[in-house]
C-alpha cells in the first residue's frame, strides 16, 4: 500500500507540471543565454579588429566603443530580466495548470489571477516584437562578417588561379558607418585582409555572431510559444470562471429548494 501511494503521489504530481511551459521556458533561457554570453564576447573582439586593423586613431572610434559598452551593459540586464520573466511564466504555468485541473474541487480562480494572466499575454506579446527587431539587429553583423570572409576566399581563390592582383580587392568598413569616413586606414586590401580573416579573433567573432543571431531567434520562437500557451491558459481561466459561477448559482438554488421541501414538511408535519 505505501508503494502504491507513494506511485500514485508521484503521478499525480507530473500531472500538475505544466510541460509546455517549461519547454518555452528551457527555450528561451537556452536563446537567452546564446545571444547575451555570445553577443558579448563577439563585441569585444569587434573592438579589437576595428582598433588593430581599421581605426588606428582612439578618436575615430570612440563613439563606437561607448556605443558597444552600452550595448554590454543593456546585455547584462536583458539577462537578468529574461532570467526573472521566464520564472514568473513558469510559475504562471504551475498555477494555471492547478485551477484547470482543480475545477471542481475547493480550488477558486479569482479576477485578480485573470487578470495578471491578460497582462502577462499583452507583455509577452510586446516582448515578442521587440525580439523580433532584436533578431533583425543581430543580423547586421553576421551579414558584414560573412561579407570580409567571402571577399577573403575570393582573394585566395584569386591568388591561386594568378588571374587578378590581391591587392586590388579591399574591404571597406567605412561604408558601414560604423566609423568616419576619415578614420585611418579604414579598409584593408589583399594579404593584409587575408591575414585579418585568419585571425582567431575574427573567426570566434564571426561564429559568436552567428550563434547569437540564432539565440535571438531561438528567444522569439520561445516567446512565440509562450504567447500561445498564456492565450490559451487565460482562454481557460475565463471559462473556469464561468463554470464557477454556475456551479454556486446552481448550489444556491439546490440550498434554496431543500430549504423550502424542509418548511413544507413542517407546515404539513405542524396541520397532521
Amino acid at each position: 500500500m505505501l508503494k502504491r501511494g507513494c506511485f500514485e503521489c508521484c503521478i499525480k504530481c507530473l500531472g500538475g507540471v505544466p510541460y509546455a511551459s517549461l519547454v518555452a521556458t528551457i527555450l528561451c533561457f537556452s536563446g537567452v543565454a546564446l545571444f547575451c554570453g555570445c553577443g558579448h564576447v563577439a563585441l569585444t573582439g569587434t573592438v579589437s579588429i576595428l582598433e588593430q586593423h581599421f581605426s588606428t586613431t582612439a578618436s575615430d572610434h570612440a563613439l563606437l566603443s561607448e556605443v558597444i559598452q552600452l550595448m554590454q551593459y543593456v546585455i547584462y540586464g536583458i539577462a537578468s530580466f529574461f532570467f526573472l520573466y521566464g520564472i514568473i511564466l513558469l510559475a504562471e504555468g504551475f498555477y494555471t495548470t492547478s485551477a484547470v485541473k482543480e475545477l471542481h474541487g475547493e480550488f477558486k480562480t479569482t479576477a485578480c489571477g485573470r487578470c495578471i494572466s491578460g497582462m502577462f499575454v499583452f507583455l509577452t506579446y510586446v516582448l515578442g516584437v521587440a525580439w523580433l527587431g532584436v533578431f533583425g539587429f543581430s543580423a547586421v553583423p553576421v551579414f558584414m562578417f560573412y561579407n570580409i570572409w567571402s571577399t577573403c576566399e575570393v582573394i585566395r581563390s584569386f591568388q591561386t588561379n594568378m588571374t587578378v592582383p590581391g591587392d586590388q580587392i579591399c574591404v571597406d568598413i567605412r561604408q558601414y558607418g560604423i566609423i568616419p569616413w576619415n578614420a585611418v586606414p579604414g579598409k584593408a586590401c589583399g594579404p593584409i585582409l587575408e591575414n585579418i580573416c585568419n585571425t582567431n579573433e575574427f573567426y570566434m567573432s564571426y561564429h559568436l555572431f552567428i550563434v547569437a543571431c540564432a539565440g535571438a531567434g531561438a528567444t522569439v520562437i520561445a516567446l512565440i510559444h509562450f504567447l500561445m500557451i498564456l492565450s490559451s491558459n487565460w482562454a481557460y481561466l475565463k471559462d473556469a470562471s464561468k463554470m464557477q459561477a454556475y456551479q454556486d448559482i446552481k448550489a444556491k438554488e439546490e440550498q434554496e429548494l431543500q430549504d423550502i421541501q424542509s418548511r413544507s414538511k413542517e407546515q404539513l408535519n405542524s396541520y397532521t
